[in-house]
C-alpha cells in the first residue's frame, strides 16, 4: 500500500492511511503470500502490556490499525492522528462494495447458522465458512482449523476468533507459508453484519462512549474489560510519554 506511513505509539507501530487506501488495499487482487491486519484497540493494548509475549503477534503484522476513537484522542494529544477506522467498520464497508463480489472469502470462527446469515444478506459473494470450534492454540482442532483455512486458498480471510486467538492464528498462517491472500482479524465483525450484535448508535461512536452502550448492552460480560481493565490505559499513556 503506497502513500502510508508507520506511526509509534503505546510502543506499538500504527499504520496510518485513509479509509479509501484500506478499501483499495483489501478489494484489489492481492499479491502472492499471505499478509494480514490487526486492530489495536484500548483492551488490547492493555492486555499487550499486561502479557508481553503476545507482543511478536503484532510484530508479525503487516499492519496496524486503529479500532478506538479513545486511542486517536490520546493521539491527538501528542500530535498524533491515528485515522481511527473501527474495524467492524472496514468489514463493512468492504462487503457493502460490489468489487467484493470478485473476491473469493474466507470466513474463520461463526457457527453455521450466523455464516447463513451472512450469505443471506450477501447471496452474490462467494463466501466459504471455516468452523472454528472451542479450540487451544497448538491443539489438534487447531492445526485442522489452520488447514482447512489454507485449504479455501482465499483472497480475503476474515478471522472472527477475538483477541488473542485470532491474532495467533493469522500468525501461524503466515509462518506455515501455505495460506494466501490477506487476512483481517475482524472480531465480532461478522454479527455486527449479521444482527447478532447492535452497533452503538452514531452519537455514541462520534463522541467516543461507544464503550459506555457496549457496557450498558452487556454489563454481566464487560464491566470487568471498561471498569478495571479499560482505565489502564492512562497509565500505560503516560508510561510510554515518548512511544
Amino acid at each position: 500500500m503506497s502513500d502510508t506511513t508507520k506511526i509509534q505509539f503505546l510502543a506499538l507501530d500504527f499504520t496510518i492511511a485513509s479509509r479509501e487506501q484500506w478499501r483499495d488495499l483489501f478489494l484489489s487482487p492481492p499479491p502472492a503470500g499471505f499478509r494480514y491486519l490487526v486492530t489495536p484497540n484500548v483492551d488490547h493494548v492493555v492486555q499487550l502490556s499486561k502479557r508481553p509475549e503476545l507482543g511478536p503477534l503484532y510484530e508479525a503484522a503487516d499492519w496496524m490499525m486503529c479500532d478506538s476513537r479513545i486511542l486517536e484522542r490520546l493521539g491527538r494529544l501528542r500530535g498524533i492522528d491515528l485515522a481511527c477506522y473501527p474495524g467492524a467498520d472496514l468489514v463493512q464497508d468492504l462487503m457493502l462494495d460490489p468489487r467484493s463480489q470478485a473476491l473469493k472469502i474466507a470466513v474463520v470462527g461463526p457457527d453455521a447458522e450466523r455464516f447463513r446469515l451472512l450469505r443471506e444478506k450477501f447471496p452474490d459473494h462467494d463466501l466459504h465458512l471455516v468452523e472454528a470450534p472451542f479450540m487451544t492454540p497448538g491443539s489438534p482442532e487447531w492445526e485442522r482449523t489452520l488447514a482447512a483455512t489454507e485449504e479455501v486458498q482465499a483472497d480475503l480471510t476474515l478471522l472472527c476468533i477475538s483477541f488473542p486467538k485470532q491474532e495467533i492464528f493469522a500468525r501461524d498462517l503466515k509462518t506455515r507459508g501455505r495460506a494466501r491472500g490477506q487476512a483481517i482479524c475482524a472480531g465480532a465483525s461478522i454479527d455486527f453484519l449479521t444482527g447478532q450484535q447492535k452497533r452503538a448508535p452514531e452519537i455514541f461512536r462520534k463522541t467516543s462512549t461507544e464503550w459506555l452502550y457496549r457496557l450498558l448492552s452487556q454489563p454481566g460480560r464487560l464491566w470487568k474489560r471498561y471498569l478495571v481493565d479499560g482505565p489502564r490505559i492512562f497509565a500505560i499513556y503516560l508510561r510510554n510519554a515518548d512511544k
